[in-house]
């Protein structure tokens, strides 16, 4: 896929961004605004990666590391450009990153409804662990 660019994002980014998750990603999260995006990437700037064709958004991933638990979100790919491996391209990069960093083992969050997401992140190598469950408060 030679017409991919992988990179990081950048502030300049953040709007961009929050409409290309309105319309990918499923689900929306507490942090889906500009201050919540501006937090992630003036804290880690290597988290946010963007996949961009001809200087457009088609995919995203956020692959946060803190020196302890490798975790993706928002693994998100443009309807129209779907099942073109951007989705591998940028996890791919998100699990060079890791490795980069010392990460042994990725977790994914996956909303428990999006059939479409478990399939891809298992044709990835990933597996679900039924034993545990994601225990949240709202700040």
């Amino acid at each position: 896929m030679t017409d991919l660019d992988i990179r990081c994002a950048l502030p300049s980014d953040i709007d961009a961004v929050l409409r290309f998750w309105r319309e990918a990603a499923e689900g929306t999260s507490i942090s889906d605004d500009h201050d919540g995006v501006a937090r992630l990437i003036s804290r880690d700037p290597g988290a946010l990666l963007l996949a961009e064709r001809d200087g457009r958004i088609t995919g995203t991933v956020i692959a946060g590391f803190d020196g302890w638990r490798c975790s993706a979100y928002r693994l998100a790919v443009d309807p129209g450009s779907r099942r073109q491996g951007i989705a591998t391209a940028l996890m791919e990069a998100a699990e060079q990153r890791f490795a980069a960093l010392g990460g042994r083992r990725i977790d994914a969050m996956v909303l428990e409804s999006n059939e479409r997401a478990h399939r891809t992140w298992g044709s990835a190598g990933y597996h679900r662990e039924d034993q545990w469950r994601r225990w949240v408060k709202a700040l």
